[in-house]
């Protein structure tokens, strides 16, 4: 019904939709403050390398350092494009001019991503590396070429995935965490249950605690946001900052309060918009693949009787939920264990191929509920010709034909004009306005799974209303207008390196104005101004959606959410008041005495 109005004023956006408006004091715009100076703030003094002309620190910058400078095991959080990195070269520059008792420094840097583990070793590679330290990395992708012992032995610096240096203690290739004098952990607020931070921290707590009279490295955290846990309140969110910092063994919380005026000159305050559209009225398309989803489960259930099946009911199909069931009941496949090992090989391969279908029948879904029924159907004729292409079993070859027996209808379905998507044509008025209004228009269109952000780089550049901000065809080696990215690794996602690329093209390529991602862009990553950060579908908890925000950087940005869902409307309103009972709850405990907050902790 297109007489609801969230939280704001209606507009006439477009015939099948409405917008209102939620306006966040957020992240700031990123003028690469990255630079040449080595400042010792606790003197406020800087000495600068020759190399090239240097860019001082802005005072909340040295702010939010100085606990750590100080010795304390600090916490910063700050917005995303305040220049946190730059925070942490402050810190290290102190670090190795300040070392102690004969000690020789030692710094690791953890990074939980492999595009933020690349930028931030190549930040620190230009940083230090001037200045004769050592710095080197390593991820999952390269341990297999080095020898992990020697890098941290012969590094002064070492950059690291998490994981990484977890393994590399549990094998005995470290002896202990004192072999470090500062830890930096990157988005620190990962720092929960069996993450690879919180497993390494207990080891640093069990060591602390224990009997070891070794020298513990100082703990220093990084994020954006501290988020709320499950709280209800500004007192359980308290609680929750307590115990994430207890985690972390963090004596001080550092945020910006003496320089919030110059903290503000380099903040931009984007509008965020909801575009609340209507659905298809009716979308046979998806009750056809609901039904080859139910007589594929009713083909599990006689192959053998997996108990998550009876967990999920046919309202969660073309969810994320529904993703979540298939990848339980994979592992319970691989779990099975029966005397006939010749059966049980068999029966997990039989599961494991409905359990694939199901997968591609439930991407479909979302992709005809998000983009185009033709989308769709060419996503899952691509997969069943590739099945084709495979071993082909019986078992394979009887949901093919299920498949087939409905391929006419479905192809009649993705013909019919009728089925346009609303979504579409609202996401299509967004851009065209956009980029007719501004045209160097830089975008940021968030999508939550790879197949539809395929799916939306097709209709971007198949959309006659879109013409404009697409690539010139005649112009040898230029670079689409139209890019994508996605976290996913591997032969049927991107790898590290195509990434990259696709990065350094948005951040410097002019004609580079369009780039769709799924999650991998909504933390850390440092992405080229944004002035328009479209959210289509795409929602999460209050530290993803702080992140993600914050990716309009540019002065003008705005952030535009578009769905169909009401829930998706009041998740959004929700991680508002969750954002201000957060830094409600931050403010007053950093009014305690440290030695009250030490005590709690």
């Amino acid at each position: 019904d297109n007489g609801k109005v969230f939280d704001g004023e209606t507009t006439d956006a477009s015939e099948n939709s409405f917008e209102t408006t939620i306006t966040f004091s957020e992240e700031a715009e990123c003028d690469n403050n990255l630079s040449e100076n080595l400042c010792s703030a606790s003197e406020g003094t800087c000495q600068f390398s020759p190399v090239d002309e240097p860019k001082e620190a802005r005072s909340y910058q040295t702010e939010l350092a100085q606990p750590a400078i100080n010795g304390k095991n600090t916490l910063i959080c700050a917005p995303t494009g305040t220049g946190k990195t730059f925070v942490a070269l402050l810190i290290c520059e102190h670090h190795f001019q300040n070392t102690f008792l004969g000690r020789k420094a030692k710094v690791v840097f953890l990074a939980t991503k492999v595009p933020v583990y690349e930028q931030q070793k190549t930040v620190f590679k230009q940083h230090f590396e001037r200045s004769g330290y050592s710095v080197q990395g390593i991820s999952g992708e390269t341990v297999a070429n080095v020898s992990v012992e020697k890098v941290i032995q012969d590094s002064d610096i070492i950059v690291l995935t998490p994981q990484i240096l977890l393994n590399s203690i549990e094998e005995g290739i470290v002896s202990s965490l004192s072999i470090f004098t500062l830890m930096i952990f990157d988005e620190c607020h990962n720092t929960t249950g069996n993450h690879p931070y919180n497993v390494l921290m207990t080891k640093y707590l069990q060591q602390k605690f224990g009997s070891s009279a070794n020298q513990l490295p100082q703990i220093v955290g990084l994020t954006a946001s501290v988020g709320i846990g499950n709280a209800k309140t500004v007192e359980e969110t308290v609680e929750h900052i307590c115990t994430l910092c207890s985690y972390l063994d963090i004596q001080t919380i550092s945020t910006v309060r003496e320089n919030k005026e110059e903290l503000q000159r380099f903040t931009n305050k984007p509008e965020t918009f909801v575009r609340w559209v209507n659905m298809r009225v009716q979308n046979h398309f998806a009750d056809i693949i609901s039904g080859l989803m139910s007589e594929t489960e009713a083909l599990m259930r006689k192959i053998y009787s997996v108990d998550t099946i009876s967990q999920i009911n046919k309202n969660d199909f073309g969810t994320q939920k529904y993703e979540q069931w298939i990848v339980a009941t994979q592992k319970k496949c691989k779990l099975l264990q029966l005397a006939d090992k010749e059966k049980e090989s068999s029966i997990c391969r039989d599961l494991f191929i409905c359990t694939e279908h199901l997968r591609k029948f439930n991407d479909a879904l979302i992709i005809s509920e998000d983009a185009r029924i033709e989308d769709a159907l060419a996503y899952l004729t691509e997969f069943f010709t590739n099945v084709k292409n495979g071993p082909y079993t019986e078992l394979e070859k009887q949901l093919t034909a299920k498949f087939q027996e409905n391929e006419p209808e479905l192809t009649a379905l993705s013909k019919d004009e009728s089925n346009e998507n609303p979504k579409l044509e609202e996401l299509a008025s967004i851009l065209d306005e956009a980029y007719r209004y501004n045209p160097q228009t830089h975008t940021l269109l968030f999508a939550k799974t790879r197949a539809l952000v395929a799916a939306l780089k097709k209709w971007v550049e198949g959309n006659p209303l879109l013409s404009h901000i697409k690539t010139d065809v005649y112009v040898a080696q230029r670079i689409p207008q139209c890019i994508f990215l996605t976290q996913f690794l591997g032969t049927v996602g991107m790898t590290f390196p195509m990434q990259k690329g696709v990065l350094d093209a948005f951040k410097t390529n002019k004609d580079s104005r369009l780039l769709i991602a799924t999650s991998v862009a909504d933390e850390g990553i440092d992405i080229s101004e944004c002035n328009l950060v479209v959210l289509y579908e795409y929602f999460g908890n209050i530290s993803k959606m702080i992140q993600v925000r914050g990716r309009g950087r540019a002065k003008g940005s705005k952030c535009i959410l578009v769905t169909s869902k009401t829930e998706v409307v009041e998740n959004e309103k929700h991680n508002r008041y969750k954002e201000e009972m957060m830094n409600e709850a931050i403010e007053k405990l950093q009014n305690w005495d440290e030695t009250t907050f030490v005590r709690k902790v």
